[in-house]
């Protein structure tokens, strides 16, 4: 930054040795216009560097994203592979089941709704309590 300022007071005393002998109004507006585009200069690296390191950021920000587009795109195709796997499956079973049923009915093996077998959860015998024959002691 000093070496700078160096060259910005060198180059101003030098301004001021060329332009001694024009005419002071002229010579201050060429100054001060040299000045401004020296400004300019700087504001429009500055804004150069931010625009430089903000594409950079986002460069890094869609890589980031890719990958995670990637990875979801290989679940959704292995989901996809397992749900055909499962419906394949549910439509064998459900022909094997179609088959067996017509089996049972075409033999006249049809059971009779009141088998036990077939209704687990409902308990054939009445509900009686348990006696207790003193094995339980308290």
């Amino acid at each position: 930054m000093s070496a700078l300022r160096q060259s910005a007071s060198s180059s101003a005393s030098e301004d001021d040795q060329r332009y001694a002998g024009m005419d002071e109004k002229k010579r201050k507006r060429m100054i001060s216009n040299r000045e401004s585009a020296r400004r300019s200069r700087m504001k429009k690296q500055k804004l150069l560097q931010d625009l430089t390191g903000e594409v950079s950021r986002l460069q890094a920000a869609n890589k980031n994203i890719m990958a995670k587009i990637e990875e979801t795109t290989e679940r959704y195709t292995v989901c996809t592979a397992q749900n055909n796997v499962l419906r394949a499956q549910a439509r064998e079973l459900d022909d094997r089941l179609r088959y067996l049923n017509d089996v049972i009915n075409d033999t006249g093996l049809a059971v009779d709704a009141a088998d036990p077998l077939l209704k687990p959860l409902q308990i054939p015998c009445s509900m009686q309590p348990i006696a207790s024959s003193g094995l339980f002691k308290f």
